[in-house]
Order: structure tokens, then sequence, then C-alpha cells
């Protein structure tokens, strides 16, 4: 994965811990397998990033499904260019909205932890491991 140099903003990915207690990450934009057991994800997928200025390294989010189901809402604005054009088609399927907004993707993708739970390190992370 890391031969491609990545650079992002922010990345989604679902992170399942089944019955019988294996965690498996389900990334959409991985060429690792899917779904991805979770120590071979972030084997393959995270490297150290001590060589990072510190305020460019990266940090995660953990949010309950329930938690963003309820709470998560997007207008699609984000896809849009300055002239009001699609950068990309959108999806076909509804925007999500919830009771109370329409857009709220700045709120996830903030690392203020009042949504979730905020991590500045992978090690972290080793707590959803199977």
């Amino acid at each position: 994965m890391w031969e491609y140099g990545l650079a992002q903003d922010y990345h989604v990915v679902l992170l399942h811990v089944s019955a019988g207690g294996q965690s498996f990450i389900y990334d959409l934009d991985t060429v690792l397998p899917f779904p991805c057991p979770f120590d071979t994800y972030v084997a393959g997928a995270f490297r150290s990033d001590e060589d990072i200025h510190p305020q460019f390294r990266r940090k995660f989010r953990v949010i309950r499904a329930d938690s963003y189901l309820k709470h998560f809402a997007s207008d699609r604005s984000h896809m849009k260019d300055a002239s009001g054009n699609w950068r990309e088609p959108p999806p076909p399927y509804p925007c999500i909205e919830t009771r109370d907004s329409k857009m709220n993707l700045n709120d996830f993708i903030s690392m203020d932890p009042e949504i979730g739970v905020t991590f500045d390190d992978v090690k972290y992370l080793r707590m959803f491991r199977s």
C-alpha cells in the first residue's frame, strides 16, 4: 500500500468485531483484502510517522456505529467545486440527514473529542485487535 504514497485529510473505514471476537476492517479504498483482518490492516496501512512534523501526524476517531448513524449528516456540498459543480458524480442514493442536521461532516473530521474517542497514535487502536 505504501508504494502509492498517500496524503488525505480524512479517511473512513469500518471496524467490525465479529461474534467470534475476530476484528475486521472494511476499507473501500485499499488494495488490502476486503474485509481485512485487523492486524493485517494495521501492518499494511500504517507506517511510523515519527519523521513527520507533529502537526501533520495522523489522528484517529473511533465512533460507535449507533452514534454514527444517529448523528452523521452530509449534504454532499464537500463534493462540489467553488462554482457549485460536482467534482465527481454523486452517489445515486439520497443524502444522509438527521432530525437535527443536514450537514455536519466537519464535526466528524475535526479532532475535537466531542464525537467518539480520538487517538493520536496507532498503538491505541490495538485495543480493537482480535
